[in-house]
């Protein structure tokens, strides 16, 4: 697989990743994660625009996408708990979405992001059971629980080179 960055033209694309996403997610009972709609085109747009989308491929083919967000992320300000390590640099990854039929975009998306950054973070819905796997397979650690500004709660990990 590899990743690059997103573009105008990749949006039709990313947009079908993310309605299977949002299918993957209610059809594995997440039903409060992603509404509908979620992520909207404008955040893609916004993505592209910051330099943070990125598509990854397999053969050619888009499968999966994310954002990687380097620098503070002002929803993980306040935790209920503790990060691993607070000072350092580090990068979010949001929104991360596949095909049904792909398997491995989760790992090629971490182990990017681990080459960018060596300490990183991420959340997900209490109700989301794949993506906590995913995220817990890869060596990240539960730090608590972050508010989104809406005030929605997630559960919030950490993994980091100390």
């Amino acid at each position: 697989m590899t990743i690059r960055r997103s573009t105008y033209d990749d949006i039709p694309f990313l947009m079908e990743i993310y309605r299977e996403a949002r299918q993957i997610q209610l059809d594995s009972g997440n039903l409060h994660q992603w509404k509908e709609g979620y992520p909207s085109e404008e955040i893609i747009r916004n993505d592209i625009d910051s330099g943070n989308g990125y598509c990854i491929e397999d053969n050619g083919k888009i499968v999966g996408a994310f954002a990687f967000i380097p620098g503070e992320d002002p929803t993980y300000k306040v935790i209920e708990g503790a990060w691993t390590e607070d000072c350092r640099h580090y990068g979010t990854i949001h929104r991360l979405g596949s095909l049904k039929s792909s398997h491995g975009v989760a790992d090629a998306c971490f182990d990017w992001c681990w080459g960018q950054i060596q300490n990183l973070r991420i959340d997900t819905h209490e109700d989301n059971a794949i993506m906590r796997h995913c995220i817990e397979k890869a060596g990240f650690r539960y730090c608590g629980v972050i508010h989104l500004l809406n005030g929605d709660p997630r559960l919030a990990y950490q993994k980091i080179q100390l």
